[in-house]
């Protein structure tokens, strides 16, 4: 068959360890065969980050914002343990994931991917959770250090207008940890309107929550901006019968528990990064789950929003076979295609990303999975463990079969 054609190219970010060796296989496999691939590409691994001090990651954003799609590979942040496995590392790099969340400016929706072998460890989910994750700020965004002495910390605002304020932070008597955060009100203004978009587009509940009786000014700033711009969808939110509402973060997660799903629950940066995993986990696995960043001018990001699997990566360099599962690397691409194809008008594009979607369905409701899905599926159901070379062996089968 000839292969579908592109007009724009997609802004290609590949990562780290084990999800590099499955993003070329993906590549390799599954795409090229098909799709006459244009891509603007950007080497996001530690190592080359670590050589343009991390100039890659602010172009692959920018670059983003030029060509308005992108699809990224997972990627390292390192820690002090990463720094002792990388020597060559010259600095502690900050998240790639939040330098291109900044430079964006948008909202993360990520939503589990769902088969009929597996079933919830939360028995009454019977329809998916999205959560919309606040990527701008917070720890993310903060500075921190360390004092060995007693004495005070303050934190002080200087205004251009010449106004300044300060706070006592605290007065310790000896060693002690100081952590600042910020955020702004244009970022959130900005994912309260993604938010109620998404919930309207995809015509479903949204719950907003945080912790405003504790952090009462930082967290109350959030809920004071989602009550305003509510107002300007409300009319929409009535005319569809969806609702919003807000709940301290606490009463969410029980209310979340006891829910059928089916909703948009908006998260803080922090909160949505742990939420989602939660959320993920409890539907099946990590690597089965959508993500996506949203900007509020309409650019997309599409990931996979676990890690770089680095003790599958490990036993890859020692010649052993793994069984990683690439779906959400899978479900990133497809993504990104489907969203070039819609917007460069080429509905064949975006019908190769349905496709491709639909293939690696297929090959997980044949009972043919990775290792980390095995265990999960129903009493009863033929299953088929295998590597992760045949498993894309398979979808590219089923693919090929279904583009005819």
């Amino acid at each position: 068959m000839e292969k579908i054609k592109m007009k724009t190219p997609l802004v290609e970010m590949d990562g780290d360890e084990m999800t590099r060796v499955l993003w070329k296989m993906i590549k390799e496999k599954l795409i090229l065969p098909f799709v006459d691939l244009n891509t603007e590409y950007y080497d996001l691994g530690l190592l080359s980050r670590n050589a343009s001090r991390d100039r890659v990651t602010v172009d692959a954003a920018n670059a983003t914002k030029k060509y308005g799609v992108a699809v990224k590979c997972a990627t390292i942040t390192p820690n002090k343990q990463r720094m002792e496995e990388y020597p060559e590392l010259t600095e502690m790099w900050k998240s790639p994931n939040g330098t291109i969340r900044s430079i964006l400016d948008g909202t993360v929706f990520r939503a589990p991917i769902l088969i009929n072998s597996i079933k919830p460890v939360v028995k009454n989910w019977e329809k998916p959770i999205t959560i919309a994750r606040h990527a701008y700020g917070d720890v993310y965004k903060s500075i921190d250090m360390y004092t060995s002495e007693p004495g005070e910390c303050t934190l002080t605002f200087r205004g251009d207008s010449g106004e300044e304020k300060t706070l006592s932070v605290q007065k310790v008597d000896g060693g002690a940890v100081w952590q600042a955060a910020h955020n702004k009100d244009s970022s959130i203004r900005s994912f309260a309107r993604a938010c109620f978009q998404y919930a309207i587009d995809t015509r479903q509940d949204l719950w907003f929550s945080t912790k405003d009786t504790i952090a009462k000014v930082y967290d109350g700033r959030f809920k004071a901006i989602f009550d305003e711009e509510f107002e300007t969808y409300k009319p929409q939110f009535d005319a569809l019968g969806i609702t919003y509402f807000y709940t301290l973060i606490d009463d969410a997660v029980a209310r979340v528990i006891r829910s059928n799903g089916g909703f948009i629950w908006a998260c803080k940066n922090y909160d949505g990064d742990v939420m989602s995993d939660m959320v993920s986990t409890a539907f099946g696995s990590l690597a089965m789950m959508t993500s996506v960043l949203v900007s509020p001018d309409g650019k997309y990001e599409y990931e996979a929003a676990h890690g770089t699997v680095t003790r599958h990566y490990y036993r890859y360099l020692k010649g052993e076979r793994t069984s990683t599962n690439p779906v959400a690397t899978i479900f990133a691409w497809s993504g990104a295609l489907k969203k070039r194809g819609e917007l460069d008008a080429l509905p064949e594009l975006s019908a190769f990303g349905e496709n491709l979607e639909a293939a690696t369905l297929d090959t997980l409701e044949a009972g043919i999975m990775t290792k980390d899905l095995t265990g999960l599926v129903e009493d009863g159901i033929s299953v088929r463990e295998v590597y992760s070379e045949e498993f894309l062996d398979e979808i590219a089968k089923r693919l090929a079969a279904r583009l005819g």
